[in-house]
């Protein structure tokens, strides 16, 4: 099935692809040079980003599952490129033995689902689903391999350890477009095939979303590699997405939709800083981006920008992304949760926080030298910074995305 709602999600993933491949050139160039393999690359992203695809484009089970598959196999090879190093090994180890359990048990719910309504189509099984046990089970069970592929709380234990071992590229690739594809199927599952599991998906939802939320902000406190950091981050901000879908309105459609948007260059603007320091230095923690801003200041500036959109901070995108989503979750009396994620927020603007306090005031006698990327990095971080500004400040974007959300809801 195709319509203007549906591709405008598949353009937002390919802005956020390209970000991904201007930011992986110089790197790609490398792997040229050390083992002639860079066509790899290139064939497993596009044949990932395919089954994102079929995912998003689904109009039944079957078709459904082929996305999530083809989606997920090659991002095992990407985590594994960096053959030379043990922890790419392990992170595409990792990734493939949790993979492979979540897609046995989405497998299995959709068996359940299929036994109760005796169709594989989504427009079809609607009239079947009921509060009965077989079926909340099934459903359970079937969102379970999205679940998994957004990071959200108890099933992100993979998340941390495969960002850190995948090269970089492949981690912000992870964490927005495969995160992104994910969110936006769930979402579309969700308002639609099961709207009659309405009163229940919204109590698991509310249960995971708090979860979600504590568990990434907590955790990224401690963390010293960027790497992991982000990755922790990203965990936290997944539980923010979700909270966006509990009011199953036009409002909830549209607000978690601009909040990935916002998310993906933010998080695009975050990693390719990272990216571009640990290509040239090597350097991957904190403690190593102290007095960054002395050497370094326009690349200082951009990390604040995306860090700042992250948390929440005014008049950047990422502000308006997570207003929309309490806004949506107050339409429907969510009032509590709005209070945990509102505390969440100030947990997330801390460690932020952190990272701008070491590159502008933490003194650093051996600053990290100064450098110059190449244009395809360069391109590759002005991207983002422009979508962090534009989006928080041109309002036209929102409103065409709630008309396109209320054109796919009626």
């Amino acid at each position: 099935r195709t319509n203007e709602t549906i591709n405008t999600l598949k353009n937002i993933l390919n802005v956020g692809v390209l970000i991904v491949l201007l930011q992986s050139t110089s790197w790609v160039k490398d792997k040229m040079t050390e083992c002639k393999r860079v066509s790899e690359f290139y064939i497993l992203l596009f044949a990932s980003l395919l089954g994102m695809y079929f995912m998003i484009s689904a109009g039944d089970f079957l078709m459904f599952y082929l996305g999530i598959e083809t989606a997920s196999l090659p991002i095992a090879g990407l985590a594994a490129f960096d053959t030379f190093k043990k922890r790419s090994s392990e992170a595409a180890l990792k990734y493939i033995f949790l993979a492979a359990i979540t897609s046995g048990v989405s497998l299995f719910g959709i068996s359940l689902l299929y036994a109760s309504s005796g169709t594989l189509y989504f427009n079809e099984i609607t009239q079947y689903l009921t509060n009965d046990n077989l079926v909340t089970l099934g459903f359970l069970f079937f969102i379970t391999g999205l679940l998994f592929k957004i990071s959200i709380v108890p099933f992100h234990l993979w998340t941390a350890d495969v960002y850190e071992g995948a090269p970089i590229g492949v981690t912000s690739y992870l964490s927005v477009i495969s995160k992104g594809a994910s969110a936006f199927i769930l979402l579309i599952i969700l308002y639609t095939m099961a709207k009659p599991l309405m009163e229940m998906w919204r109590e698991v939802i509310f249960v995971l979303a708090i979860l979600t939320m504590f568990t990434g902000n907590l955790f990224a406190l401690r963390q010293k590699n960027m790497k992991r950091f982000l990755a922790f981050s990203s965990i936290a901000q997944a539980g923010f997405v979700i909270l966006g879908m509990i009011s199953g309105t036009q409002i909830g459609m549209a607000s978690v939709v601009f909040f990935l948007t916002t998310y993906i260059f933010s998080n695009l603007g975050a990693f390719g800083v990272v990216y571009a320091i640990a290509n040239k230095t090597g350097k991957e923690n904190m403690d190593d981006y102290n007095g960054f801003y002395r050497t370094n200041p326009l690349l200082s500036i951009l990390m604040m920008l995306a860090l700042f959109s992250l948390a929440g901070i005014p008049p950047v995108a990422g502000f308006f992304g997570k207003f929309f989503l309490f806004m949506s979750a107050a339409s429907e009396g969510y009032y509590w949760l709005i209070f945990i994620a509102v505390i969440n927020v100030t947990i997330s603007l801390y460690y932020y926080l952190l990272v701008v306090r070491a590159m502008f005031i933490r003194p650093n006698d051996n600053p990290i030298p100064y450098f110059k990327s190449d244009w395809a990095m360069r391109l590759g971080l002005l991207i983002p910074a422009l979508g962090i500004l534009l989006l928080g400040l041109y309002s036209p974007v929102y409103e065409y995305i709630n008309d396109l959300a209320g054109l796919f809801l009626n």
